[in-house]
């Protein structure tokens, strides 16, 4: 089993976009995957309005250690999540309207389907009780409307609970390197880096860091992670395999490709739209993904 002190405790990184919820996925047997957190093995899904097809569950606990398995070097190991991370994780899905982004098992898109109502749970009168649901306070709840297949699936016990889809930060784990560890990896980022990305990707980082000079604070979207990747890609610097793989994963904010009807005079206050392009746009994630398949394929 997993060493009693290696517990680690994953966050949310405000300087980074892709930290956090982009997806909720429902599950038969909620685990731990390489890049998915779910909560555990029970039956945690109330399947309550047939008429309209809507489930209930947790999304997320707070201070539940999972167990999980290093994919690469078989290390086992427990995770968490604090009250506050996972607040934060609730507040950020929506902000980034991530509340139709649904899956199978993690495998298979899912379209009609959207989560209507969301809450943390607070006090012993919390309305989870009503459900017959026994959670800690300052657990994420669902509710989601769903397609007939998936609502099917719930009632015959199918898919048994919500399973979050999503990146985290990882700091505690990080400190565990040694500084020899450490200074192969910054060697090994040296030797291996890449900026054969194309053109317009490069112009399409130009036009935000042109935006932020000529409108200021009008410009938003854009963490401090964003506005550095947007430098590198704009000078036409190397960047290595880690940031490609940062590139490739923005694939999930496809939607903002094109700017919002209500911005089409003032792209650069869409804030979906500039982080997009600041990442490099499609040209940038296509080529990201592209990329990091042959890069993968060499080192096999």
């Amino acid at each position: 089993m997993a060493k009693k002190d290696k517990i680690v405790e994953l966050i949310i990184d405000d300087n980074d976009e892709m930290s956090g919820v982009n997806a909720i996925s429902v599950v038969e047997n909620p685990a731990i995957e390489e890049l998915f957190i779910a909560l555990n093995d029970q039956t945690m899904l109330k399947a309550i309005d047939k008429k309209r097809g809507v489930l209930v569950g947790p999304a997320l606990i707070p201070n539940k250690k999972i167990f999980r398995v290093n994919p690469k070097t078989k290390e086992e190991f427990y995770i968490f999540f604090s009250e506050e991370t996972v607040r934060k994780a609730s507040e950020k899905f929506f902000m980034e309207a991530n509340q139709s982004n649904a899956t199978l098992e993690h495998k298979k898109n899912l379209k009609g389907m959207t989560v209507v109502e969301s809450w943390i749970i607070e006090g012993k009168n919390d309305k989870s009780k009503d459900y017959g649901m026994n959670l800690p306070e300052g657990t994420w709840m669902v509710s989601m409307k769903v397609t007939d297949e998936i609502y099917k699936k719930a009632e015959s016990q199918e898919i048994k609970g919500f399973s979050i889809e999503g990146f985290f930060a990882d700091e505690l784990e990080a400190k565990m390197y040694t500084q020899n560890q450490i200074q192969e990896l910054k060697d090994l980022l040296k030797l291996k880096t890449y900026n054969d990305y194309p053109e317009s990707a490069k112009n399409n980082a130009k036009k935000v860091l042109k935006w932020r000079d000529e409108h200021g604070d009008e410009v938003k979207g854009m963490t401090r992670t964003g506005w550095t990747r947007a430098n590198q890609l704009a000078k036409g610097e190397n960047i290595s395999r880690s940031t490609i793989a940062r590139m490739a994963s923005f694939k999930r904010h496809q939607k903002n490709a094109e700017v919002s009807a209500e911005f089409k005079s003032t792209p650069w206050k869409d804030r979906g739209y500039v982080a997009w392009l600041g990442w490099g746009g499609t040209s940038g994630v296509n080529w990201a993904i592209s990329k990091l398949k042959s890069i993968d394929n060499k080192k096999k």
